[in-house]
């Protein structure tokens, strides 16, 4: 038995997720009219539509801004895309806008944990070793607390980990990923700078 899906419901799935008519109904129909379920049917095959254009060229794009506490933090963020039309939309220059602010707020590290330099993630797993020998636990289950520990530090420090300021359910990578597959192009961050003022 088919279940009926309504008008409303695909004018409200395509208004939270902005996929296309045909993709909500079809959505909605393998759901069985659960608009959640149907929200994270469409976040899935949007991740997997922006892993097949992960190796895309983005050269298009934006240069962010975003002052913060009259003037005591500031950050510049490039943000890439591969059309020139997609790079003047609206939605667009509004998610470079908020990843600038979310640097601004989260002060991440790196864009990935692959981008951390080597001696500062040495220098955390010597910090988080010497934690060990003062613990007091046995030694057989240090390596596996202290990977624990990086795994954190990389969750926290990585740019496209960190909960999203604005919405801490999502991580900044989940954001840019539904933005990608909105715009059915391949959106990276290539490069932030942050001041923050005495630092």
């Amino acid at each position: 038995m088919s279940i009926a899906i309504s008008a409303q419901a695909v004018k409200e799935l395509r208004e939270r997720t902005g996929a296309g008519m045909m993709e909500c109904k079809g959505a909605l129909t393998e759901a069985g009219g659960d608009l959640e379920a149907a929200i994270d049917i469409l976040r899935a095959k949007g991740a997997a539509k922006a892993a097949k254009r992960a190796d895309r060229e983005a050269r298009e794009g934006a240069v962010g801004s975003y002052i913060h506490m009259g003037g005591k933090i500031g950050v510049l963020v490039e943000v890439n895309c591969e059309t020139d039309f997609v790079a003047r939309n609206d939605a667009f220059q509004a998610l470079v806008r908020d990843i600038a602010m979310h640097i601004a707020a989260a002060a991440p590290v790196a864009i990935r944990r692959e981008d951390f330099p080597a001696e500062l993630v040495d220098r955390e797993r010597n910090v988080y070793r010497e934690q060990m020998k003062e613990s007091g636990k046995p030694e057989q289950i240090w390596d596996k607390i202290v990977d624990g520990k990086l795994e954190k530090f990389f969750a926290e420090q990585a740019l496209l980990e960190q909960p999203f300021v604005k919405n801490p359910d999502l991580t900044m990578g989940q954001i840019i990923t539904e933005a990608a597959s909105k715009t059915g192009e391949k959106i990276e961050v290539r490069r932030f700078t942050r001041f923050a003022l005495g630092e």
